[in-house]
């Protein structure tokens, strides 16, 4: 009796679930068969009945099919194994290729435009009087780069993680489109894409990695295809409907509450 020719999974004991170890797999302690590993042959034999779990004869002394493997086959078979776990992360890494054209709307991630070199600093946007006064901000990162600048002359961006989704929704609602140091602000839901290391299936090295490493949402995933249609914004609205009702009543809210006061604390982003 012989196991050497491995299935796709390793082989495990009935018993305790665990894989049966190399030395294991010809390991065959009752004439009828019934294959455990050796660990729960020593402890049926030495604990409990010392009953065969299949068949209830006793088990003898010495087991009765066990023929420990060669050199040769422990070689081979951590060759199959190594050749399996191979082609597995293959199949895996195929399978997660079209993810690199997809990108994921972060229900709580603010992505804003049109910062000016004022506020574009994270303490300061995470001050009460700026993001901080629409709920609990887990992180601020600022980008310096003008790609998104437009016609506004050089500022910056930022992506604003809020740890709840109507807070990021009323953030957007309140900032869009207000004017704040001669520019516009734009905000909308931010995106992020897949790690690279989990379309490899392998594991990042980087703890702070603000890619994705599991899949997300698929009513939030969208293609650049479909990004450039406007689906994304069309999935935005549909949660600011969800989260906050009618979007328009509260931005009025809003534009009035932020134009009533002459405070710079109370006018948030207006310039001081």
């Amino acid at each position: 009796m012989s196991v050497l020719n491995l299935s796709e999974d390793m082989v495990e004991c009935p018993l305790c679930m665990e894989p049966l170890e190399m030395d294991d797999l010809n390991f065959f302690p009752c004439t009828c068969g019934y294959q455990i590993c050796r660990f729960c042959w020593h402890r049926i034999r030495t604990d409990e009945n010392g009953l065969c779990p299949a068949c209830r004869k006793a088990y003898p002394e010495n087991p009765a099919d066990f023929k420990p493997l060669s050199h040769e086959d422990l070689q081979r078979i951590k060759q199959e194994k190594r050749q399996k776990d191979a082609q597995r992360k293959q199949k895996v890494t195929e399978n997660r290729k079209h993810l690199a054209n997809v990108r994921v709307v972060q229900k709580n991630l603010v992505f804003v435009v049109g910062l000016s070199t004022r506020l574009a600093d994270a303490e300061t946007l995470k001050k009460p009087e700026y993001f901080g006064k629409f709920g609990k901000i887990h992180k601020v990162v600022i980008n310096h780069s003008t790609s998104y600048a437009g016609s506004q002359g050089p500022s910056a961006s930022a992506y604003v993680t809020y740890q709840r989704a109507e807070d990021a929704l009323r953030a957007i609602q309140a900032v869009n489109n207000i004017h704040v140091d001669g520019r516009t602000l734009k905000a909308s839901l931010g995106t992020t894409k897949y790690c690279s290391h989990f379309m490899k299936n392998q594991q990042c090295p980087k703890p702070d990695c603000m890619y994705l490493h599991e899949l997300g949402d698929e009513s939030a995933s969208f293609t650049k295809e479909e990004m450039q249609q406007g689906k994304h914004q069309e999935f935005e609205k549909k949660l600011q409907d969800q989260y906050l009702g009618n979007p328009a009543s509260e931005k009025n809210r809003c534009g009035e509450y932020w134009s009533e006061y002459s405070s710079p604390v109370v006018l948030c982003f207006n310039e001081t």
